[in-house]
């Protein structure tokens, strides 16, 4: 009997140790890790670094509280400032939290400029912000609000759309109450779609024409997982305020929201806190995992597997028409959606010693380490063959 609530549809399934892109179950069985912790191992299993990091640190100081100055988060702070489009950071300890710190820093930007009407925040329909019962009702899906009403209010959505144009009449969605347009610059639980950088630049030019914010939420697709260091860096966009999480901790739990000059400006002390958050044991990890991804050649790696990992895959597609749909993803941030349920298909891959996850739209779901080794690749590559032929 588990004592655990049944909030999870766990498989049968426990591992006793990982390491690099592999993970050892309990019945000693060695599978290929391409979901790692949903995105959140960015550097696998047991990387050393990481190991020596948190190491070293844990023998030094694991807490302390935001009521003192904490220096391995002055130094994260300013790697990722110095590394994007921010002026400022506030450490917070997952995605869903980063998201909630999202959202209270547009309002409370307009509230600090005498406006305080403009406090609604527009997102796309079936997307996910988290899983807080503010960012339930941001994400706009009915099987995720369901039976936790009252409907928390200040959101509305607006489609994505794969034609053209992406997302009608977004103009006129605009009104005086509106701070804020909220989205994930590739949106993963709802099927692993990017927003063509085209799209991207008209939502900026939308918000400066209405005089609101931008919030990219990069918590899945940021800190390399996409190829860049963010997601929206092709685009040459620069938005206002962007919460991260996931990868930056390399499996530690850290999320942070970035933001600019203008909109910090209204977090003032007392407005915003969290006990855990910046912590010097999670910023000694960042600022390890940080070092290594921020690295141009490192980078420049993820963007060649992915050429080759996405090319391989479209070759799949073309041998099995009839079982792939589509190959989605930037980076190696994948998806291969199927024409039937992916449950089945996820299993086989598994039962192959694969390890895949699923999103919306009948897509499997692939995240491997940001520092996969081709030849693993190639082993995940065979083995999705297989199961399309036994299925076929």
């Amino acid at each position: 009997m588990s004592y655990l609530a049944k909030n999870y549809n766990r498989k049968k399934i426990s591992f006793k140790y990982g390491k690099g892109s592999y993970l050892y179950s309990t019945n000693k069985k060695k599978y290929l890790d391409f979901v790692q912790g949903i995105a959140v191992n960015s550097l696998g299993h047991a990387h050393p670094k990481l190991v020596k990091t948190i190491k070293d640190q844990s023998k030094k100081l694991w807490h302390v509280s935001n009521a003192f100055q904490i220096p391995e988060g002055e130094k994260l702070a300013k790697k990722l400032c110095k590394k994007t489009f921010a002026d400022y950071v506030m450490f917070q300890n997952s995605g869903a939290e980063a998201t909630e710190a999202a959202i209270k820093v547009a309002r409370r930007y307009f509230y600090s400029i005498g406006k305080p009407n403009k406090n609604k925040i527009l997102c796309i329909k079936n997307s996910f912000h988290g899983r807080t019962l503010a960012a339930i009702f941001a994400s706009g899906s009915k099987k995720m609000t369901e039976g936790f009403g009252p409907k928390v209010p200040g959101f509305y959505h607006i489609e994505f759309k794969d034609t053209k144009p992406r997302f009608p009449r977004l103009r006129n969605r605009i009104n005086k109450n509106t701070a804020a347009i909220m989205v994930e610059t590739i949106l993963g639980e709802g099927g692993i779609k990017p927003i063509p950088d085209k799209c991207l630049r008209y939502l900026r030019k939308i918000c400066n024409e209405k005089k609101i914010l931008l919030i990219l939420d990069e918590v899945q697709c940021g800190i390399g997982r996409s190829g860049d260091f963010f997601a929206f860096e092709k685009s040459k966009v620069k938005p206002d305020i962007v919460p991260i999480a996931k990868g930056i901790g390399g499996g530690f739990p850290i999320g942070a929201v970035l933001m600019n000059k203008k909109v910090a400006s209204g977090m003032v002390p007392g407005t915003h806190g969290s006990t855990f958050g910046g912590n010097p044991l999670a910023m000694s990890v960042g600022n390890t995992v940080m070092d290594i991804i921020s690295n141009k050649k490192f980078l420049n790696n993820i963007k060649s597997l992915s050429k080759y990992f996405l090319l391989k895959l479209n070759k799949i597609k073309e041998k099995y028409p009839n079982i792939i749909k589509q190959i989605r993803g930037k980076g190696l941030l994948i998806g291969i959606e199927l024409y039937k349920d992916q449950t089945k298909f996820i299993k086989k891959l598994m039962d192959n010693q694969l390890l895949t996850i699923r999103a919306a739209e009948n897509v499997v779901r692939i995240l491997p380490p940001l520092n996969v080794k081709r030849k693993e690749i190639d082993i995940a590559l065979k083995v999705i063959d297989k199961v399309c032929l036994e299925i076929k």
